[in-house]
């Protein structure tokens, strides 16, 4: 499986010189950094604003200074459009959903800038539940799900037209939130269908990067054969069989596999790269 982490400098300091980020095929996350970037970018949102109205923008906000510290790089106008950051005319894009929303941005972008949208998923989360009437918190308590990189699957089909651009990159950001539910839900215990108040990013987990077309090949698990149906997929990445149908039309786009015939009604799929 392909895994390309992310390397930057140590500290915030660093950037704040002037310094441009360093992407390359080996290192790890920068905890450190993150951790700063937590502390002030959390502390100053909840100033301004209260805690319980932050929503997307808590997590944003702190990925934001994570991937740029020096806010020179920040709010960048590139003709009728702003980019998130901007270094030496590469453009960084946090996008926390709906990428569909972007399409026009992305194709005015992608004409003369390297872009690369970071992406976070919430690789573990803890819920804290808020009462309606009391405004009492329940303790925190750690969700059974894990998120994984098969969560941007259908964000990556809502600009399936650009995804074949080779100045097209993606980060995966793999993070750990505390999240505020509101007890608003309309099942008995009020939790189903209940809506966010707020997540709150608190450490960072991993980044899994995607730079090319061949580096698709990583959401084909190692355990999956060679020729297979979408059926397998899904149980070899333990998704829905919708995801995998449409990781698999995806995957098509990018040429990481072939459709090589039918079983039954199921298409036949074959690995073109590994």
């Amino acid at each position: 499986m392909l895994c390309i982490i992310i390397s930057r400098r140590s500290t915030a300091d660093e950037y704040e010189n002037g310094g441009r980020m360093e992407f390359m095929n080996y290192g790890t996350v920068d905890k450190q950094l993150f951790s700063e970037a937590c502390y002030k970018m959390i502390g100053a949102l909840q100033g301004q604003k209260g805690i319980g109205t932050l929503r997307e923008k808590t997590i944003h906000s702190v990925l934001k200074y994570y991937y740029a510290p020096n806010p020179i790089y920040h709010e960048i106008k590139i003709g009728a459009y702003v980019a998130d950051i901007c270094i030496d005319g590469e453009i960084f894009e946090v996008q926390t959903r709906n990428f569909n929303t972007m399409r026009n941005k992305l194709d005015f972008f992608l004409e003369q800038h390297e872009v690369t949208i970071i992406y976070p998923v919430a690789h573990i989360k803890w819920l804290i539940w808020m009462d309606m009437e009391t405004g009492e918190l329940t303790p925190k308590r750690k969700s059974p799900k894990k998120g994984t990189i098969y969560q941007i699957i259908p964000e990556l089909y809502r600009i399936k037209m650009f995804i074949h651009r080779p100045n097209l990159h993606f980060i995966i950001s793999l993070i750990d939130v505390e999240e505020t539910r509101y007890l608003n839900g309309w099942s008995t215990n009020k939790k189903k269908g209940s809506s966010r108040m707020d997540g709150i990013p608190v450490d960072i987990y991993n980044e899994v990067r995607i730079d090319t077309a061949a580096d698709y090949a990583q959401f084909l698990p190692e355990t999956l054969a060679e020729e297979f149906v979408s059926k397998d997929l899904a149980l070899a990445a333990k998704i829905s069989q919708r995801s995998a149908a449409t990781l698999l039309n995806i995957l098509l786009e990018t040429k990481i596999v072939e459709r090589i015939g039918k079983k039954g009604r199921a298409f036949v799929y074959r690995r073109i790269i590994k």
